[in-house]
């Protein structure tokens, strides 16, 4: 449960209601649920500009599960289908033994999958899938750049990349190339001795996960005309239009926070974007695919209980992990 913004400790584990299926809803028996850098900076108060929660509430971004009930009008599931999915921004919930889902946002698992694996999925998954696919375009033949290839947006980047054609260039530590090369990236840049951007030039796209020295660098490498996609950079006006369903106010005050890195992008002839993932059932079942064809395979590095949240999340913060972090919610039926 978060109660308010600020430091770990405002969040909380506390008995809560079970949430009903309204028309419309799946209810889902959460048996693992993943954890993202964006649920501490959303605890730590530093997604308010983007987004703003009425607390308190339960937290969490993504799960998987099996149906429990089903509101009136959902005609896509059933009860005791296994299924996944990242839940609503403005409501999240995912952090408990229940929760109630769009079924807009709800797909079937990956059949290949167990509930830890899948609940890894779905935010890292379709982030990587919307970048690459709708934002990049990516086509057989491109080069392109992904930094951070060993984290858990990076590490399923680089297969969906793939995936669609693409020869990957990634950055990562001398600790994470065995795993980045595992994954089909061509070319690894280990970011502690080199800068890609003394070594590449004329790629296709880039997706920036690092943000900082490393967004800029990307403008330098990637050809004219293309684009830069972001997740750790600054929103801009069209994350507020097209990711957040934002009003012209707030559209306004990104496109001026944002200034200074589009007029880098506009001086090395580039497009910057700042993808704020959509939640999507479809874009899920397209990634369920995915790994049951065998091209994309999820990465755990860590499993907790539940009880040991607390723990995983530091755990998570200390920005070691190599794939995703997840929590395992015990079987009330056992």
């Amino acid at each position: 449960m978060l109660r308010r913004y600020g430091h770990p400790g405002v969040m909380e584990l506390r008995e809560v209601p079970r949430p009903a299926a309204a028309p419309g809803e799946v209810l889902v028996r959460v048996r693992a649920a993943g954890l993202n850098p964006i649920d501490f900076k959303t605890r730590d108060g530093g997604l308010r500009v983007i987004t703003r929660l009425r607390l308190p509430l339960v937290a969490g971004s993504e799960l998987a599960g099996e149906v429990a009930a089903v509101g009136a009008g959902v005609t896509r599931f059933a009860v005791g289908d296994r299924v996944f999915a990242r839940v609503d921004k403005r409501r999240l919930g995912a952090f408990a033994p229940y929760a109630a889902v769009q079924e807009s946002l709800v797909a079937a698992m990956p059949a290949s999958l167990g509930f830890v694996e899948a609940a890894s999925l779905p935010l890292a998954g379709v982030t990587a899938l919307q970048a690459l696919r709708d934002e990049l375009a990516v086509a057989p033949g491109d080069r392109v750049l992904v930094t951070g290839g060993a984290g858990g947006v990076g590490t399923l980047a680089i297969q969906v990349a793939r995936a669609l054609g693409a020869e990957v260039t990634t950055t990562a530590s001398v600790r994470g190339e065995e795993l980045v090369r595992s994954l089909g990236a061509a070319r690894v840049i280990d970011y502690r001795s080199e800068r890609f951007a003394d070594v590449l030039h004329d790629y296709d796209g880039a997706l920036d996960l690092t943000g900082g020295q490393d967004l800029t660098d990307a403008f330098t490498v990637v050809r004219p005309g293309r684009t830069v996609v972001s997740v750790a950079g600054l929103p801009d006006a069209t994350t507020a239009r097209v990711d957040l369903d934002a009003g012209p106010l707030k559209a306004a005050l990104l496109w001026a926070a944002s200034s200074a890195i589009r007029r880098r992008a506009r001086r090395a002839g580039v497009r910057y974007r700042y993808l704020f993932m959509r939640p999507s059932g479809a874009d899920l079942a397209a990634l369920a695919a995915l790994v049951d064809r065998g091209e994309v395979r999820p990465v755990v590095d860590r499993t907790f209980p539940f009880a040991d949240i607390a723990a995983a999340f530091a755990y998570l913060e200390r920005g070691r992990a190599k794939g995703k972090v997840v929590v395992e919610l015990p079987d009330d039926r056992a």
